[in-house]
């Protein structure tokens, strides 16, 4: 399955990074792309969408679903 996001907040590749270390940790997910140029997060796996949003809030960040 493969969830698509809106992220916003981010301004840099240290910001990518964040995001992405902080989805590849969620129970489920198999894999994520982050792209600061299209301000979104692909996310291959099963985990929920909440989850998602949750773990990159906690970054700092704003994310909602696609």
């Amino acid at each position: 399955m493969e969830t698509k996001l809106k992220v916003t907040g981010m301004t840099c590749m240290h910001c990518v990074g964040a995001v992405k270390k902080a989805l590849e940790q969620i129970p489920g997910v198999e894999a994520a792309d982050v792209s600061l140029e299209q301000a979104q997060a692909v996310v291959t796996g099963s985990a929920d969408v909440a989850s998602l949003v949750a773990a990159i809030t906690e970054e700092g960040y704003s994310a909602e679903a696609q």
